[in-house]
Order: structure tokens, then sequence, then C-alpha cells
């Protein structure tokens, strides 16, 4: 295993093994250039993911809206069609 630690303690993410609340345990690789140009390429092509994600959800939401303007015209026309009657 992984030096005698359990499942549990390696998804621990508290300062003392156990106990609920603690903060969490943050390493960092030293930064300089290398690190903020890894930080710039990682943003950039999350930044182009998110604008893909973007659009599919607004082409999603457009069609929701057409699809529900049209079921909401077919229920009021057929409401007015039956109380309708002379």
């Amino acid at each position: 295993m992984n030096g005698g630690a359990s499942w549990a303690d390696q998804w621990d993410n508290s300062a003392k093994g156990g106990r609920i609340g603690g903060g969490a345990v943050v390493q960092s690789s030293g930064g300089g250039a290398a690190s903020n140009s890894n930080t710039a390429k990682y943003k950039e092509k999350l930044g182009h993911g998110l604008d893909k994600t973007k659009a599919v959800a607004s082409s999603g939401f457009k069609k929701l809206k057409t699809g529900s303007a049209m079921g909401f015209r077919w229920v009021k026309d057929k409401y007015h069609k039956t109380t309708n009657k002379h």
C-alpha cells in the first residue's frame, strides 16, 4: 500500500488526520516564470473550453425557449377552441 496509509488517510484534507474543519494542505511548486507560463497556458485552454460551453448552452437555451413558446401557444389555441363555442 502507500506507506501504511489507509484509503481514508489518503483523502483526508484536514491538517490533523481525522479532525473535521481543518484547513487543506496546499503545496507550492516554487513559482517562477515556468509556473506563470503554465498557468497562462491552462487559463487559455480553459477560456476556449468555456467559450465552447457558453455557445452550446446558449444554443440549447434558444431551442428550449422556442419549443416552450410553441408548446404554450399550442395549449392556448386548444383552450380557445374549446371555450369559444357560439
